[in-house]
């Protein structure tokens, strides 16, 4: 419960309010004093104005400390309270109103909950008892006159349950009224710090999708660097060799890097419309013209660029979500571009989409140099991810005889959260 944790402290402004009721209640409580001596409220038993000055003071100055000491504040009230009523002092109303606002100030700002409990349980109890005291002294004092013997419901007895019932909604008003402000600040203070944390896991939140972002458009564009990059430079390389034993192959071959650099201005003006685009980030599938059927395309291009690349389809083909598409055309294409930049002279690929009822696979293996530990790198990361987002698995595993195997597999339906397979 937020009454628990929740400690309730006076501003400078409610402080300044107070020292202002203190001196409002004292101006108040001078003209009660003066006007209630002129009235005679107590008759011959009254006792001198000076008194009813001295009580007013007494009444009024401690409740400029009455949200810094509300336990104290509202035994010096009572107690006056009590004495001036016993001592008959002219002065009844300003000391009941400041009785009501310390008792009320006891259960609004007390920090310890049982303690203000018992304090105002105290007062009342204590007020109560007295009450019952008076009343019994004067019902004895007067048992002798004639209106006291007219029954049960005389005009002193009612008049003495009217006090009661008075007595009972004041104490149990300035009880009620002052918890009931202790709980609403305690339910607001929750609400305005329940209000803070959300905006601090806003705030933590937007940072993690600037940060994913980052990562997204990261991945895009190594994958799309290196697959071009690799692309012309092979064939750039490629071309001097045989320049001038076979021109027509060289040009073949600078016509090829001439398409991949068109490729790559392509692509990289798709991923920036994409970054300009009005939402909340690049999207998982950007840019989306890509997909599976697009696969078959990179194997081309790596055959263009001097990889020997074998494409084939297994199966049915079945709709997938353009998110997984892209995926498995990027996993593809960071394949293909490892494969040409590190399998070495001589080596073949083989690039293979499976179809069956539950899922799509994509296998692209390669011959060449053999690898004997797996180095992590940006590549290997970006297809990792990649494969998370799909819902899927994925293997990057060295083959034994030489070059290296990417298989990933993707359930349909699948959700984005599964687990990876690295070797």
């Amino acid at each position: 419960m937020p009454e628990r944790t929740f400690t309730r402290t006076p501003t400078e402004r409610e402080l300044r309010q107070d020292l202002l009721l203190a001196g409002v209640m004292l101006v108040g409580g001078v003209i009660s004093a003066g006007l209630s001596t002129v009235a005679g409220v107590y008759g011959d038993q009254q006792a001198p104005m000076w008194s009813a000055l001295v009580l007013v003071l007494v009444v009024s100055a401690p409740l400029a400390l009455r949200r810094r000491h509300p336990a104290v504040v509202a035994v010096i009230v009572a107690l006056a309270m009590f004495t001036g009523v016993t001592l008959h002092v002219p002065e009844t109303y300003v000391i009941n109103i400041a009785l009501f606002v310390a008792l009320y100030t006891v259960g609004a700002w007390m920090r310890d909950r049982r303690a203000a409990a018992l304090v105002r349980i105290g007062i009342i109890s204590g007020m109560f008892i007295w009450l019952i005291i008076v009343m019994y002294r004067d019902a004895i004092a007067e048992a002798g006159k004639a209106d006291m013997a007219a029954g049960l419901f005389s005009p002193y007895v009612a008049f003495m349950m009217i006090q009661l019932l008075l007595n009972m909604l004041y104490f149990g008003g300035a009880y009620y009224f002052g918890e009931r402000s202790w709980q609403s600040a305690a339910q607001r203070h929750a609400l305005e710090q329940r209000t803070r944390e959300l905006e601090a896991e806003r705030e933590v939140t937007a940072a993690q999708a600037v940060a994913l972002d980052r990562v997204r458009i990261a991945r895009e564009l190594h994958d799309v660097v290196a697959h071009h990059v690799s692309v012309m430079g092979v064939q750039a390389g490629a071309a001097r060799l045989v320049v001038e034993q076979d021109p027509a192959q060289a040009k073949r071959m600078l016509a090829g890097i001439e398409d991949a650099s068109r490729e790559a201005i392509g692509d990289f003006r798709q991923l920036l419309e994409t970054l300009r685009a009005p939402g909340d980030g690049i999207a998982d599938d950007a840019p989306s013209t890509f997909g599976l059927d697009d696969i078959e395309r990179l194997a081309q291009a790596s055959r263009d660029a001097g990889l020997p690349t074998d494409y084939t389809v297994v199966g049915e083909p079945v709709p997938v979500s353009s998110t997984v598409g892209v995926n498995l055309y990027r996993i593809a294409q960071e394949a293909l571009t490892n494969a040409r930049r590190h399998a070495g002279v001589g080596a073949t690929a083989d690039v293979r989409v499976r179809y069956d009822p539950a899922a799509v696979e994509l296998e692209v293996v390669n011959t060449g140099r053999a690898i004997g530990a797996l180095r992590p790198g940006l590549g290997q990361l970006g297809m990792r991810e990649r494969a998370a987002a799909s819902g899927g698995t994925i293997e990057l595993l060295p083959r034994p005889q030489g070059g290296f195997r990417v298989r990933a597999n993707v359930p349909l339906g699948a959700s984005s959260a599964n687990r990876e397979v690295v070797g």
